[in-house]
């Protein structure tokens, strides 16, 4: 039986951009993709037009916690995907690092953050497809 493949999305809240792609990967991969998301200076919750952009097509985050990154959480992944996390992600030999520069949807409304979800949503789909044709 093939490994399941671990994706960590890093920004620096993780309160928008990575709990997005996080809810968005989990979501299409339905069990078949390890996904977890932290951020290197985490708030204290999601942000708020985040959480409604993605209650428009049915995903929750409104609970979900921010969490601080962490050594372990870079270990544990075969793909690290970077979302303005600066130089505060660790790197490790060996991983794959890819960075989405998406605009921060920090102190945004709802409109402003809808793009930032849909490309989030390209890109994830993309990911999805490369990993489970992999």
């Amino acid at each position: 039986m093939a490994r399941t493949p671990e994706v960590l999305f890093v920004c620096v809240h993780n309160a928008g951009r990575s709990q997005m792609a996080a809810a968005l990967l989990q979501h299409y991969a339905l069990g078949r993709i390890a996904v977890r998301s932290a951020g290197s200076e985490p708030a204290d919750k999601v942000n708020p037009a985040a959480a409604e952009a993605l209650a428009e097509w049915g995903l929750d985050i409104a609970a979900e916690v921010p969490t601080k990154l962490s050594t372990e959480d870079v270990e544990a992944s075969d793909v690290v995907i970077t979302m303005g996390c600066g130089d505060t992600c660790p790197i490790f030999p060996g991983k794959r690092y890819l960075d989405w520069p998406l605009d921060d949807p920090a102190g945004q409304g709802v409109d402003a953050v809808r793009p930032i979800r849909d490309e989030i949503d390209r890109r994830v789909r993309g990911l999805l497809v490369e990993l489970l044709d992999a």
